[in-house]
């Protein structure tokens, strides 16, 4: 399976007044390592972006296991968990100083035209990117 890193150091921004990461900000920690993920494999959302089309989020699944606090670092593991043509659902984990998994997700995702509802084929738009997922997916 392919995975890749992406270190985040916690900012004091991100936790509460106990000093505990507030729990959305995992949401974006997720998309830190989704685009990286992406930017490792070869490609950008920018691009696809320029093209007219977005890549929305239709499902979040989030689980804490342990809280993570103000000044650590965290590592977000991100892996393709299922990738079809019309989706792809990405992983992750967000792992602490010491090795613990603090948190574990997926989202899924389609990629439709601006100003539409309707999902819109990988392999029709980006057939390199649909040909690099399959491959990622598999490994």
């Amino acid at each position: 399976m392919y995975i890749t890193e992406k270190k985040i150091d916690v900012r004091y921004a991100e936790t509460d007044k106990m000093g505990v990461v507030y729990h959305a900000n995992y949401l974006v920690w997720f998309e830190v390592g989704r685009t990286d993920f992406i930017k490792k494999a070869g490609f950008n959302y920018q691009s696809m972006e320029d093209e007219g089309l977005i890549s929305p989020v239709l499902d979040v699944q989030v689980k804490y296991k342990q809280s993570v606090t103000y000044p650590e670092s965290v590592i977000v593991k991100t892996w393709i968990d299922h990738y079809s043509k019309l989706k792809t659902i990405y992983a992750y984990e967000v792992i602490k100083e010491d090795g613990s998994i603090a948190a574990t997700g997926k989202t899924t995702h389609v990629i439709i035209k601006k100003g539409s509802e309707k999902p819109v084929r990988l392999d029709r738009y980006y057939p390199e990117w649909h040909a690099k997922y399959l491959e990622l997916s598999e490994k």
